[in-house]
């Protein structure tokens, strides 16, 4: 079985090296020419469009920043659907919307091609050591044929519904992930301008309800000032946009996930779109006139 990958930016890259520390074999393609000259090195196929990766593989996986993206690579002009035959799967790995991911798989379906929409989490540390959550939505018989190629850049795998189901789970999931980071970032505010230790107070709720993966992963990053992206501010905003975009199709209010949004945007204005989602703290600490510390 060979497998396309296309996107290999800051998680896409990682993902596929785990592929080929499972004996996968692979034929790649990225805009990035450094880095299709380092899998180029390593003596993997490589091709200069989508529809060449689709004239190749048996099964495709797609790693893209947004929906746009997924569209033009996979309907778009030498895209996959010109050179994929029937039988074809796209396992598209993207965070985004999930009525594109429908909207997609409806036209694949013309051409008998398959398609899973299976977002991960975890940001780029567990894309390299292999331990992603990925959310699926699609058809079962073409989820439990792809489990294991899946599960081998992932800790956890887990099909939550039909096409597009995958994508609503990682909204759910960013929604968590985005107020979680705004709640721990107005804790350890508190507690610095209350001139308590935010480390002391990290270690002395981390065992109890408070505790969470969240915060074990972006505290430590926070106190530390090391703001080098894991996941992007300017993804968590794709990502949140997408949220309300979906809630407002559905007539919910999101109101938390608004005011994360707004948080977001402004330090975008400020410069920080590039930096790591954690730096939410720096809205705080401008508008408190106080910087988080050990």
């Amino acid at each position: 079985m060979k497998i396309g990958f296309i996107g290999l930016g800051i998680m896409g890259k990682p993902m596929s090296k785990n592929l080929l520390k499972a004996n996968y074999e692979l034929v790649v393609m990225d805009k990035n020419a450094d880095v299709i000259a380092e899998f180029s090195s390593m003596g993997v196929n490589v091709a200069s469009t989508p529809k060449e990766v689709a004239e190749q593989a048996d099964v495709i996986i797609t790693m893209l920043p947004n929906s746009p993206h997924v569209k033009d690579v996979v309907l778009g002009n030498s895209g996959i659907i010109e050179g994929g035959k029937s039988g074809l799967t796209i396992i598209d790995m993207s965070s985004i919307s999930p009525i594109v991911s429908r909207e997609i798989s409806l036209k694949l379906s013309e051409k008998g091609i398959y398609m899973l929409d299976a977002p991960v989490s975890g940001g780029e540390p567990k894309a390299k050591d292999g331990t992603l959550s990925v959310m699926v939505g699609g058809p079962l018989e073409i989820f439990e044929k792809y489990y294991d190629l899946m599960k081998a850049m992932a800790a956890s795998v887990v099909r939550v519904g039909e096409i597009g189901s995958g994508n609503v789970a990682k909204l759910c999931n960013q929604i968590i992930v985005a107020i979680n980071i705004s709640a721990m970032s107005e804790a350890l505010i508190l507690a610095q301008k209350a001139g308590v230790s935010p480390e002391l107070v990290y270690n002395a709720i981390r065992g109890g309800l408070a505790g969470s993966t969240v915060l074990d992963a972006k505290a430590s990053l926070v106190m530390n000032r090391q703001f080098k992206p894991g996941f992007r501010i300017d993804l968590h905003i794709k990502d949140l946009t997408n949220v309300l975009e979906t809630s407002h199709s559905l007539g919910i209010p999101l109101p938390l996930s608004a005011s994360v949004l707004e948080i977001m945007q402004a330090l975008k204005a400020d410069g920080l779109g590039s930096e790591d989602h954690c730096s939410i703290v720096k809205y705080y600490e401008k508008i408190s006139n106080v910087e988080v510390g050990h």
